[in-house]
């Protein structure tokens, strides 16, 4: 069933890039405090090493993730099967944020395709790379990736975006400050 391995194998990381989506989990210190679990997709994630990963995090209705991760860098990252043959992979690790304006932006933002939206950069050294069956996760179509928060975000332009993230991805639900770009710019 469950296999604990020491990195992301070649097999692993080919399982990575067939996955159209896939889930980040963040959680504060606080026992009172929210987990905060977030689907995300968009052809965002990226293996930079058999330790390392990084995603494209795109403007979106809160920052729990950045908040979480600035406090206290915990993050797992889930991917399932949900087409072919059964599997599920969790990644553990501690993560950070490269916001836009850091010295390695450049360096990490070339791995991803320009969108709109461009929020900040995740970056994650995995420490346990864990699999298991997934026997009970159902079969499903794939049709398409959506567009809808790409649209939204080239919609609102990058004032719009600017004053959208000022207002709702300063702090988590749970109050802890979110990181922003020091000059909040917008790709």
């Amino acid at each position: 069933m469950g296999k604990v391995v020491p990195e992301i194998t070649d097999e692993l990381r080919t399982f990575i890039e067939s996955q159209p989506i896939f889930f980040v989990a963040t959680a504060p210190l606080a026992a009172d405090g929210h987990v905060n679990l977030s689907p995300k997709g968009l052809d965002t994630f990226a293996v930079l090493s058999a330790t390392r990963i990084a995603y494209l995090d795109l403007t979106g209705s809160g920052n729990e993730t950045a908040a979480h991760l600035t406090e206290n860098g915990r993050i797992t990252i889930m991917f399932c099967s949900f087409s072919g043959p059964p599997k599920i992979l969790r990644l553990y690790g501690h993560g950070r944020v490269c916001l836009r304006g850091d010295a390695e932006w450049d360096t990490l933002r070339h791995h991803f395709e320009n969108v709109a939206g461009i929020r900040q950069i995740i970056v994650a050294d995995v420490d346990r790379v864990q699999t298991s069956c997934g026997f009970g996760v159902p079969l499903m179509d794939h049709r398409a990736p959506r567009d809808t928060l790409i649209r939204w975000a080239e919609a609102k332009g990058p004032d719009g975006i600017v004053a959208y993230r000022a207002q709702k991805n300063v702090k988590s639900i749970d109050g802890l400050p979110a990181p922003m770009c020091r000059e909040n710019a917008v790709d």
